[in-house]
This record gives C-alpha cells, sequence and structure tokens, in this order.
C-alpha cells in the first residue's frame, strides 16, 4: 500500500498537479494521505479481528 502511495506521488510530481505545487507541500499531502491510509487499515483489521472479550460482552 506504501508502494503505491510512492508510486503516485513520483507519477505526479513528474507528470500532474504536483509538479505545479511547491514540494512541501506535495511532500505534506502524501504524508497526510499515506496516514489516513494507515489508519484505515488498522480500523479495517481489527474491525475484521474482534477481541475475545468483545463479542462474549455483547451477548449478555
Amino acid at each position: 500500500m506504501l508502494f503505491l502511495v510512492a508510486a503516485l506521488l513520483l507519477l505526479g510530481t513528474l507528470m500532474g498537479t504536483a509538479a505545479f505545487i511547491p514540494p512541501t507541500a506535495t511532500a505534506a499531502g502524501a504524508t497526510a494521505i499515506a496516514v489516513w491510509l494507515l489508519v484505515f487499515a488498522a480500523r479495517e483489521r481489527t474491525a475484521r479481528h474482534p477481541r475475545a472479550g468483545a463479542r462474549g460482552a455483547s451477548e449478555r
């Protein structure tokens, strides 16, 4: 997933809209997207693997 972000950042910097904005803004945007993807992946992983105590508590 991070490889995809890096590839899109490189392509955007060389050919896309990111070529027309300062490199610091491009890096900030790429960092924000990478953090968002990591948070999303962590939330999806925890949603698919519930804790052992969570299931028992909801059945009571």
